[in-house]
């Protein structure tokens, strides 16, 4: 499943234009032609392209000027010279201004088709890179119990098919680390996997998000942009939250999965489009649709496989697992020591409902390695760290067990214990750090993440 590529080529000679964006055009892709290198700048200033061709010898700008100025200016699309001129100083001059490659004319087609396609996956491998720097420090899907055995049995099954699958379940139970197995282990898995939250985007936005927008298509529009359906071109659309998704745009959605294609806002053609879409909602949808705030046709467009989430509550055997996994996880990515949990914590934590499932269990693991003081986390620190607990006779912080997000009630309780720490120690900072089981460089950043003032702390005016 090739995917399409947006190109600029850059070409003083018509008929090279011509035959070369043919070309491409028949593999498949998109092509902007312009003769000059001062057009080339403004286009992509304009525009955003997946590769540049460019001549190198043309009338004003060459093409290795071109490709100095760009990479002086921090554009990172790759670029290929082509020269009819060509030479081995010529092409040892162009790689070190950083041209991805350098072809000399004739051109043959399946060569320069070649070219494209390295450089896509070039440009997929970055983003790959990129994308796992981001998720690390991301849950993973932990657990050996009945209700998980289940789930990743229904993922192997239906990942190896086209099948559209809706995943259902409440928040913070791995709706889009599911949705993310599922394109791992699918044919699509070399391709892009691109995630939009429905429930995030403003419904005025929603549409350009889906679908694109070309440039002056409304105030703001300075530029194309390639929407989330372009994004996922031969890999997989994850909708997060589908069912709040505006009643109006289920139906272009509906469109888009009957028919595979898009239309970018202000475009005048249909765009053809090869991508899986999987959603997720919290919602009963079939209530959304007994009530007409979900359209019944896109219902059953998207709820074809439907997987079910179980939550925390229902997976009291995998918490040894997880609370071993998230705390060695959060200790390597903070530079933390790590701390053993103790039968008795583990068993403090399965009584606590948790609402907020595993994500909540996450958050509540960081916070008591971070401030446990022994070894190993006891039950009575499980019982001060839970939102449920009656801590305020322990010394807690009022904002953590008054009102708030589970965020500000941790940051909270966070300050309180460091604030109590550096009294304690009169701000001796080694003698916090190793109280608290931080290294130094950490107890520095986290109490900047918190707002405590060291200095006005230790010369009050």
């Amino acid at each position: 499943m090739p995917r399409k590529a947006h190109l600029l080529v850059v070409d003083d000679d018509a008929n090279t234009l011509a035959s070369l964006s043919r070309a491409f055009r028949l593999a498949g892709h998109e092509a902007t032609v312009c003769d000059n290198a001062n057009r080339a700048v403004e286009l992509l200033r304009a525009d955003t392209f997946d590769l540049i061709l460019s001549d190198v010898v043309m009338p004003g700008k060459s093409g290795m000027e071109l490709l100095d100025d760009l990479k002086k200016a921090g554009v990172k699309t790759p670029v290929v010279l082509i020269s009819g001129q060509a030479n081995i100083e010529m092409a040892v001059k162009a790689t070190k201004l950083g041209a991805l490659d350098f072809l000399e004319k004739p051109l043959s087609t399946d060569k320069l088709l070649v070219t494209v396609e390295n450089a896509l996956r070039l440009t997929r491998l970055e983003d790959e890179n990129r994308e796992l720097r981001r998720r690390l420090g991301k849950h993973e899907l932990v657990g050996a119990g009945p209700a998980m055995k289940k789930l990743l049995a229904q993922i192997e099954r239906v990942a190896a098919s086209e099948t559209r699958v809706c995943i259902l379940g409440e928040t913070g139970t791995g709706k889009e680390l599911v949705a993310r197995a599922i394109h791992e282990k699918s044919p699509r898995r070399e391709h892009p996997f691109i995630t939009l939250n429905c429930a995030a985007v403003p419904a005025e936005l929603i549409e350009s998000e889906l679908f694109g927008h070309e440039k002056g298509s409304f105030t703001g529009a300075a530029s194309r942009h390639l929407g989330k359906f372009e994004q996922a071109e031969a890999g997989t659309l994850f909708l997060d939250e589908i069912g709040d998704m505006p009643v109006a745009m289920q139906a272009k959605l509906l469109r888009v999965l009957e028919e595979g294609e898009v239309e970018r806002v202000g475009g005048d053609k249909p765009i053809k489009v090869n991508v899986r879409v999987v959603v997720a909602t919290h919602r009963h949808l079939e209530e959304l649709v007994k009530h007409n705030a979900f359209r019944s046709d896109l219902f059953h467009r998207v709820h074809v496989f439907p997987l079910t989430l179980p939550p925390l509550r229902e997976r009291p055997e995998d918490f040894p697992e997880l609370v071993t996994h998230f705390a060695r996880q959060v200790a390597a990515q903070n530079g933390w020591k790590e701390k053993a949990f103790a039968a008795e914590a583990i068993a403090e934590l399965r009584k606590y409902s948790w609402p907020g499932n595993v994500r909540e269990l996450r958050n509540v693991v960081e916070r008591l390695v971070l401030l446990a003081s022994d070894a190993a986390v006891s039950a009575a620190d499980v019982r001060l760290a839970l939102p449920s607990s009656d801590s305020a006779a322990g010394g807690l912080a009022s904002g953590a067990t008054g009102s708030g997000t589970l965020v500000e009630r941790t940051e909270a309780f966070e300050r309180e214990v460091l604030l109590g720490e550096l009294r304690r120690h009169n701000f001796h900072m080694t003698k916090v750090a190793r109280a608290l089981g931080l290294e130094r460089s950490h107890l520095y950043k986290k109490c900047q993440q918190l707002g405590i003032d060291l200095q006005s702390l230790r010369n009050p005016k």
